[in-house]
């Protein structure tokens, strides 16, 4: 096993080994192993993450942070190093609505902690980056195509290029759809005809598109998304088992350039122009009871302006010297009802911000070195916020290495739930609601085990102010927004990888935690502990290979109660070999038909949403 290389931690390449934290690789092996088809089911298996599921969308905690209904705003999605939160809700989309294909994703890299000292606001809980594969690694034509349980199906076409100059291309576009489950909520079963099940109310329907394109040191790119999902909870109110449904729609649309303009001097520059579309149709009782068709939703537009010039022509120091600039032309909301149409919401917005910042990587000896950074943010109306992150670095042995990282970060209130504020009063608008800010501490110890594995302890302390959370306000009924007073949390995740001499692969970790508010109550969403296992073996002296995995995590409290522990086992059978030029996988998710769910928050009436029960998946990829 090679020592992986990320480049989601500074704004440069990096040993994994070197990186600020506690940084965690995935690669594409992994992605044909277990059979993962969408960013959320990848992101699950790392330590400690949380990944949630409403049956709408899927939601990422860290840490013992996750608060339903902030739609992923406390980490920063890149793919290919642009950043893809939007403008309107700062949302990281990691499911099916999800900007990238995941056969095109060549690794995911996962830095948790307070990245805010590089990438500004929303890098709270740590900083993702997916980087796709490229024309070279296609080589040709590919068509894939699957099918699965409950009416799921999926095509997609790519087609790589990679020229004797260097110059390399990719394209690549796919189209999935889902009819979903008939869901029975004891919730609704209050007699009426539907008897408590959502009919037909859990269909998905996604594109996606993806263009790259790059010769010396320039590169375009061009992502787009299209997703429609039906709505089977009856959330937010909504009349249930009534045609409730959800439209995601964004584009990205990034040029960069990098240059060596001097010895030891690299300058790399980016523009990204960026919109999405958010548009909610369902039915909500009036006064008197009767539903009335509801359309709610949002356009944003964005562009931004990202430089930064790495200098290493001081010797045992690499210096990252940056500045983006980010323009929000539109961060539009509006609500309306039908028949009689009525305006309920109505908001015109823009929005800018701005920071610059350092980094530098010193070394201060062969077994010592820091990476320190800062950074200074302006948003809003003259607010600003400083972030720093400092890392020492000490090599004990050949193969041991220990961290010790502290770093703060903040992230400000988007668009949704600073000016979301509907005149029938079931949102209500908080005037006071100011920025989130939270201070981590990190300590990490990594073991390399020979040249096939390597081993991780990771201690941490995170203390975090002004949380943002939606809830349910007592005297009026209304969803507001509130900045909750304190969240202090800490605990260990342990992980060990090991590739065995017969190509067995095995990846395991645990993760206990203890979260507590200002109060001293235990948060809600987050489990005490997690264990996750991974692993892949050769079947048939090599001609196939079986890929299984086994996610647990213990009881998590919810709005009321709580909803118990459980562990979802899935199992992957797939081929390079059985078929000339194809790839084959065949895909069994939850196994035994575990019954579980997730706290729906204060939206939902439901304690807990369910989660699917046994399904199979089959692909195939073939190569022209």
């Amino acid at each position: 096993m090679g020592t992986p290389v990320v480049s989601a931690a500074s704004k440069f390449e990096q040993l994994i080994t070197e990186a600020p934290g506690a940084v965690v690789v995935l690669d594409l092996k992994d992605i044909r192993t277990y059979g993962w088809r969408t960013l959320a089911d990848a992101l699950a298996t790392l330590p400690g993450m949380i990944v949630t599921n409403d049956r709408n969308y899927s939601y990422l905690g860290a840490r013992g942070i996750l608060r339903p209904g902030d739609y992923n705003g406390r980490f920063i999605l890149m793919i290919d190093g642009v950043r893809t939160n939007d403008a309107v809700y700062d949302q990281a989309l990691i499911g099916t609505e999800g900007l990238i294909d995941m056969d095109m994703v060549q690794r995911i890299e996962f830095v948790p902690g307070a990245g805010s000292a590089v990438y500004g606001s929303n890098a709270l809980l740590g900083v993702i980056n997916v980087v796709t594969r490229d024309g070279n690694a296609l080589s040709g034509l590919r068509a894939g195509a699957a099918a699965g349980s409950h009416g799921e199906r999926k095509l997609r076409t790519s087609w790589g290029w990679h020229g004797q100059s260097g110059a390399d291309v990719l394209l690549s576009a796919s189209a999935y759809r889902s009819k979903g489950e008939d869901l029975y909520f004891p919730e609704f079963d209050d007699g009426a005809a539907h008897g408590g099940v959502a009919h037909g109310r859990d269909f998905d329907r996604a594109r996606n598109f993806l263009l790259k394109a790059s010769y010396g040191g320039l590169s375009l790119s061009a992502l787009h998304a299209h997703r429609t999902k039906g709505v089977p909870t009856g959330s937010f109110g909504a009349v249930f088992d009534t045609p409730n449904q959800t439209m995601d729609a964004e584009s990205i649309v990034q040029a960069a350039y990098t240059h060596a303009f001097a010895p030891g001097v690299v300058l790399a520059t980016q523009l990204v122009w960026g919109k999405a579309d958010y548009l909610g149709r369902g039915f909500y009782p009036d006064a008197d009871g009767r539903p009335v068709a509801n359309v709610d939703g949002d356009h944003a537009r964005w562009s931004s302006f990202n430089t930064h010039a790495t200098v290493t022509r001081f010797a045992g120091h690499k210096i990252v010297l940056g500045a983006d600039i980010e323009h929000a032309t539109r961060r539009d909301q509006f609500s309306f009802n039908l028949d009689p149409y009525e305006m309920l919401l109505d908001d015109r917005r823009k929005g800018n911000r701005r920071g610059v910042f350092i980094e530098d990587e010193m070394r201060l000896g062969e077994r010592l070195s820091v990476n320190a950074s800062l950074r200074r943010d302006r948003f809003g109306e003259g607010q600003a916020s400083s972030s720093p992150r400092a890392a020492l670095l000490y090599r004990m042995g050949r193969d041991t290495i220990g961290k010790l990282v502290y770093g703060k970060a903040f992230r400000v209130p988007n668009a949704y739930e600073k000016y979301y504020v509907l005149l029938d009063g079931s949102q209500a608008l908080n005037p006071a609601l100011g920025p989130e800010r939270i201070a981590t501490l990190e300590a990490v110890l990594e073991q390399a085990l020979g040249r096939s594995g390597h081993a991780r302890v990771a201690l941490f302390r995170y203390r975090a102010k002004d949380l943002i959370t939606q809830q349910l306000d007592q005297n009026s009924g209304a969803l507001v927004f509130r900045n909750v007073d304190r969240a202090r949390t800490w605990g260990l995740e342990t992980s060990v990888e090991y590739l065995f001499a017969d190509a067995t692969r095995v990846r395991a970790s645990y993760g206990w935690l203890h979260a507590r508010d200002g109060s001293g109550h235990a948060l809600s969403a987050v489990p005490a502990h997690t264990a996750k296992l991974n692993f892949g073996t050769p079947l048939s002296d090599g001609l196939a290979r079986a890929g299984g995995e086994l996610l647990c995590m213990s009881k998590r409290l919810t709005e009321q109660g709580s909803v118990g522990g459980h562990c979802v086992a899935n199992l992957t059978l797939s081929s390079t070999r059985l078929v000339p030029q194809a790839d084959l996988s065949l895909s069994l998710y939850n196994l035994t038909g575990q019954r579980y769910g997730d706290p729906g928050g204060p939206a939902f009436v439901q304690e807990a949403v369910a989660r699917h029960g046994r399904s199979i998946y089959a692909k195939i990829d073939y190569r022209f």
